[in-house]
């Protein structure tokens, strides 16, 4: 994508990100454990990126205006509507995967 100009690839890495959120969004039975056990990040790593992004460029957003943004709902009732208990299974994946990143530092 370096044959792109800045303006034009910014705008179609915030239209990926966008479809990105969508795409979470037409599946809210994937659920965060799941994303942080194969990809190593989740929906509210992506609201803490969009925070982080925000503060390099003096912009103030908060971490729960940005999870809404992200979830497309208030944290609390996308949790409420579409949390699952996290099983043993995941659990132990989500374990084991936290110590390969400290393993790895």
């Amino acid at each position: 994508m370096k044959h792109l100009d800045e303006s034009t690839r910014v705008e179609l890495e915030a239209a990926a990100f966008r479809r990105l959120l969508e795409h979470l969004d037409d599946n809210k039975d994937v659920q965060n454990i799941d994303l942080m056990n194969l990809a190593g990040f989740c929906r509210n790593c992506l609201s803490k990126w969009l925070v982080a992004a925000a503060e390099t460029r003096d912009v103030t957003l908060d971490y729960e205006t940005a999870r809404e943004y992200v979830y497309g709902m208030p944290y609390p009732d996308w949790k409420a509507k579409y949390q699952k208990p996290a099983t043993q299974e995941q659990l132990d994946a989500m374990q084991a995967g936290e110590q390969r990143n400290k393993d790895q530092a």
